[in-house]
């Protein structure tokens, strides 16, 4: 490696300081991230939605949170634009606010589910190793925390948008749901998704394929507690599909650009879907050319999930394809759903911010 010689010029104090200014305002946001979190795991926000304004101390006798601790708490998410203060002693939580951080059963713009604690240190320092040895970590290896936070991260369209407004988008699919079919989530994590299918069809028959133990622990909890008996798990990668014609519907949702070998999991739908089955694929909205993707606002955040997750995952095992979080836009999707023996290809825009859905059959 050549010596590097830093450059001579000196740059502006006013681009010094912007730059500063960029630098630690990722730094707050960090910050505020761990109130977020703390607001949403201790139910703050819930209480606040729609009682109005209130001082830390009558949020502590609603709580039974010490009263300090919340006008700090307080404080920081009224400078944050979170909660709404002219003096910093009455807060009021507003409507706005109350659907992107309280109402996580009935609001798609809910986010306060993606705030989850910092991750442990022995996390990071796997992720730091994976930059010298090229191997990631897995889901798993992530920690239990992180199949609970991606699922309610994308909870909301999974239940208020699935059954009402995509399947029904899908060429004969809710009528065959409808009339019992047999249905598959690959990569189905704690299982949302299933659990929403099969309590609005129960006269289908829905399985649920995740690698991770911790997903699949999750998913069997859920079930339980929804008393739902038309769903089975297995803690299985896409690679185990029955090697037969099985499967009227097949979900791959936000998964394949996760996995180490996502043409193997092409291959396995391909084998076990039957000849007039739908295979519908949610994946990040992202386009293969940067330019494009740079108009997205949040660009920096899907680039820093992708090291945290996606792209640890993707490359967990020697020669994983390491697609990461924008690695699966519509070019690319096609192009690998084509070239394992699929026909049709259709994109479907649902005006979900986050993702674009993929119509795929034989």
């Amino acid at each position: 490696m050549t010596d590097f010689q830093p450059s001579s010029v000196e740059p502006h104090p006013d681009e010094v300081a912007a730059m500063s200014y960029r630098v630690w305002s990722y730094k707050q946001g960090e910050a505020v991230s761990l109130t977020i979190h703390l607001g949403d795991r201790l139910g703050l926000y819930r209480v606040l939605d729609g009682i109005g304004p209130v001082t830390p101390a009558d949020l502590a006798e609603r709580t039974g949170l010490h009263p300090r601790w919340l006008l700090e708490w307080c404080r920081g998410q009224a400078a944050a634009g979170l909660l709404d203060s002219v003096d910093g002693e009455v807060f009021e939580l507003l409507p706005p606010a109350a659907a992107v951080l309280a109402r996580e059963e009935a609001s798609l713009a809910f986010a306060a589910g993606a705030f989850g604690a910092p991750p442990p240190p022995e996390v990071v320092d796997g992720i730091a190793d994976a930059f010298e040895t090229g191997l990631g970590l897995t889901y798993d290896q992530l920690g239990p925390a992180c199949a609970h936070r991606t699922e309610r991260m994308l909870g909301p369209w999974a239940r208020l948008r699935l059954v009402p407004l995509i399947i029904p988008a899908l060429d004969g699919v809710a009528e065959r749901l409808r009339a019992g079919a047999t249905v598959v989530d690959v990569g189905c994590g704690a299982g949302l998704a299933l659990e929403v299918m099969a309590a609005a069809f129960p006269e289908s028959r829905f399985h649920g394929y995740d690698p991770s133990h911790n997903a699949i622990h999750l998913a069997r909890q859920r079930m339980a507690a929804a008393g739902l008996h038309n769903v089975a798990l297995h803690a299985l990668g896409g690679e185990d599909l029955p090697a037969e014609p099985t499967f009227d519907f097949v979900l791959t949702f936000d998964c394949l650009h996760d996995m180490t070998h996502p043409e193997r999991v092409v291959r396995a739908i391909r084998r076990s879907v039957r000849p007039d089955g739908t295979w519908l694929i949610k994946d990040i909205r992202s386009s293969p050319s940067f330019a494009e993707n740079r108009r997205n606002p949040m660009l920096a955040m899907l680039y820093g999930f992708s090291i945290q997750s996606c792209l640890s995952s993707a490359m967990s095992h020697p020669e994983g394809a390491g697609l990461g979080t924008l690695g699966l836009d519509p070019v690319t999707a096609e192009a690998l759903v084509r070239a394992h023996g699929f026909g049709t290809f259709r994109v479907h825009d649902f005006e979900d911010p986050a993702n674009l859905y993929y119509e795929v059959r034989v």
